[in-house]
């Protein structure tokens, strides 16, 4: 499952430096950011080998996860609070806020080939029974 991390952060008057560093395995080989979001979602996948490390730099967002066996709600809203997705959990990102901007870094080059699209059957099956 996902893990929410608290990431090392520093206070001054002169203002606030927050630290990413040795969350996810491997170097971080991608970075790309949201901002603009509609009401509609984004992501519905999960991944053959990439990791992934969110965190909503301003405004906020809701992330659904599910790694099959559980499945968990997060709400980002603290530019020092890192979610960290492992490639098997499948991760839906909506309700982001009109000034929402959130950033992924991932130790993988895009490939569209590392992109499962088949969610598991968890919340559905709960509607189909």
């Amino acid at each position: 499952m996902p893990k929410l991390l608290q990431l090392d952060t520093f206070n001054a008057d002169s203002g606030n430096l927050t630290v990413f560093e040795k969350i996810i395995p491997g170097t971080i080989k991608r970075v790309f950011y949201i901002y603009g979001a509609t009401e509609l979602s984004r992501g519905g996948h999960r991944h053959h080998s990439s990791w992934n490390a969110l965190i909503c730099l301003n405004g906020s967002c809701h992330i659904y996860s599910c790694d099959g066996k559980s499945e968990e709600d997060f709400i980002l809203d603290n530019p020092a609070s890192c979610l960290v997705l492992e490639p098997k959990d499948w991760h839906i990102m909506d309700s982001f806020s009109k000034d929402s901007i959130l950033l992924v870094l991932s130790n993988e080059y895009y490939d569209r080939a590392d992109y499962i699209d088949e969610p598991y059957l968890l919340r559905s099956q709960e509607f189909s029974l």
